[in-house]
């Protein structure tokens, strides 16, 4: 246990921030399995879309600090490289 008030008053900003990013992480992979799926399934169209919106959440998740700013932009990048994968050979998916 802390001995001094503001390490408690930290300790419950800690959890509250743990929080907080477990919930955006958990959030942003829901929407990576997503975008996995429309691949799978072959709507590029619709990738395409779900793509921008994705990148908006990983950006934002940047913003806020939850991702180090070289981890969102090598997810984007990876997604971006599945896709034009996915597109150009449409029976080859992972």
């Amino acid at each position: 246990m802390p001995v001094h008030h503001s390490a408690f008053k930290q300790i419950k900003k800690d959890r509250k921030k743990t929080l907080r990013n477990k919930q955006v992480k958990s959030s942003l992979r829901t929407y990576i399995k997503k975008f996995d799926t429309l691949l799978t399934e072959q709507k590029f169209e619709e990738a395409k879309k779900y793509l921008s919106l994705l990148m908006a959440k990983i950006n934002k998740a940047k913003t806020k600090g939850v991702l180090h700013k070289n981890t969102a932009r090598r997810k984007i990048s990876r997604l971006h490289k599945k896709l034009n994968q996915a597109i150009l050979s449409p029976g080859k998916t992972n």
